[in-house]
């Protein structure tokens, strides 16, 4: 499984500028629902699931990094977006440092091995520090896109 087989492109926010958690779960759903990935009636439900998830144990899994995720039964398939939020977000993250890179996913209930193995995909990409300084580094959706072909084209090699 690669990045670009379920980061929907058009969703990715290059320029995030929040002041909260849950304004950054909002804004990346609503660019979820701006390319039509989900409908509209579901936005606030999706967020909802995800700040529930949050509730949990936060998402900042530290480095400068998030990964906000739910499984929610209005999507078919594993989706995904990437924002990069160059001024920070507080996301209480495990190492109390701001978040910069958030990468946001909602998979279908009765797909739990897509879910996972997209966690997996990131977390293992986001392990890389040139990747993260890559990414923090991106000014536009297209520089991100590139990154995430360049890291689907390295993990074949």
């Amino acid at each position: 499984m690669n990045l670009n087989d379920f980061v929907i492109s058009e969703a990715i926010l290059p320029d995030l500028s929040v002041s909260s958690k849950e304004d950054a779960i909002r804004a990346m759903v609503g660019s979820l629902r701006e390319c039509d990935a989900i409908q509209a009636d579901d936005e606030d439900s999706i967020v909802s699931a995800i700040m529930k998830r949050e509730e949990l144990g936060s998402t900042g899994i530290g480095n400068g990094v998030a990964v906000p995720h739910t499984k929610h039964p209005s999507v078919d398939r594993l989706i995904a977006t990437v924002a990069l939020a160059h001024d920070g977000v507080d996301f209480a993250s495990l190492d109390g440092g701001d978040v910069y890179i958030l990468f946001l996913l909602v998979s279908p209930p009765d797909k739990p091995g897509d879910h996972l193995r997209g966690l997996e995909n990131i977390s293992r990409h986001l392990r890389s520090q040139n990747f993260c300084n890559f990414l923090k580094q991106a000014k536009t959706r297209e520089d991100v896109v590139d990154l995430l072909r360049e890291a689907d084209e390295d993990q074949l090699n």
